[in-house]
């Protein structure tokens, strides 16, 4: 199984939370068991390709650059 990571916190009794890939999209459970259903369920939906223009996080590569020393 794949895994997700997720950010999450207590509030005034609740459990927050949003994965990481997809920080715009947050979520709540009263237990935290209920907040990572709840996750899942968003993860379900935002991949589903029903919903149009989501927003995600992802990761570009630098390219190195080289100096050459001068002579």
């Amino acid at each position: 199984m794949e895994k997700l990571k997720y950010i999450h916190w207590q509030d005034e009794g609740f459990w927050l939370g949003y994965l990481e890939e997809y920080p715009d999209y947050m979520t709540q459970g009263e237990s935290i068991v209920e907040l990572e259903e709840n996750l899942r369920d968003i993860y379900k939906e935002l991949t589903s390709g029903n919903i149009p223009c989501v927003r995600k996080v992802s990761e570009l590569q630098k390219k190195s650059t080289s100096v050459s020393p001068s002579t």
